[in-house]
């Protein structure tokens, strides 16, 4: 998993690229949520900036931390002024500041869960929030969908990041929804989903999967072998589901 979360570097133009942005109704639901403004956030797992912006947009000064600098210097490329770029790994951060929000964007399930909660908790204030998110991004048409894994299995079965605690996908509650209500540290713990279809072109979509773990793993050929099988069976454009699923959590006052 650890050489899996640090290979995003080598693909850190195409990510800020292909990467899809968040929409605008992510920070009304974390705002509305908070019921209270928020003056300063964390972000963990920053990447190359995709919701680092978002939330800066909204006027909240943002400590955006990242353990990959390939990442981070796409991010400066664009860095809005109430933003202050971190290069650490979540585990390095000190504890001696508290935000009133605590976010990561599709990042979380890289963090090592040994401790992670109580380290959370010493993050957020007291009465703060604590939110993750992210866009599991699929083929909209289930028939595309299963001629692109075809394509894909001789050289790679699941191209997803499976649930840190093992959490199937039919439960009502997802991951880090399961861990939030189970720790001492945060209460109110909600589950929400921001619907997201979009279309866009083939070659696009494979820049997408160009930027998922699975695929930057493999070898370059057998990688390239894979885009070339994916794309053949697709059309000039496909949609997408992108939806948002996003969870969040109150530090206990």
């Amino acid at each position: 998993m650890v050489e899996r979360a640090l290979s995003f570097g080598t693909v850190a133009e195409a990510y800020e690229r292909f990467r899809f942005g968040y929409p605008v109704e992510l920070l009304e639901l974390v705002t509305e949520y908070a019921g209270t403004p928020i003056g300063t956030a964390l972000e963990i797992g920053a990447g190359t900036g995709k919701a680092t912006r978002l939330f800066a947009q909204g006027g909240i000064a943002v400590t955006a931390t990242e353990p990959d600098a390939a990442m981070l210097g796409e991010l400066r490329k664009d860095l809005p002024a109430n933003v202050t770029p971190v290069v650490s790994a979540f585990e390095d951060l000190p504890l001696d500041t508290s935000y009133d929000l605590v976010y990561s964007a599709a990042a979380l399930h890289w963090t090592n869960p040994e401790g992670r909660w109580e380290r959370m908790s010493a993050l957020v204030r007291p009465g703060g929030v604590f939110a993750s998110f992210g866009v599991p991004v699929q083929l909209a048409d289930p028939a595309l969908a299963e001629a692109a894994r075809a394509a894909r299995a001789p050289y790679l079965g699941d191209d997803g990041v499976p649930s840190p605690d093992g959490t199937p996908a039919d439960r009502p509650m997802q991951w880090p929804g399961t861990e939030l209500q189970q720790t001492e540290w945060f209460t109110d713990v909600r589950q929400a989903v921001i619907e997201r279809q979009l279309t866009l072109s083939a070659t696009d979509y494979i820049g997408q999967l160009s930027t998922v773990s699975a695929y930057v793993m493999l070898e370059p050929a057998d990688r390239d072998e894979v885009f070339r099988r994916i794309l053949e069976v697709l059309p000039e454009t496909v949609e997408v589901d992108a939806e948002v699923t996003v969870h969040l959590a109150r530090r206990n006052a």
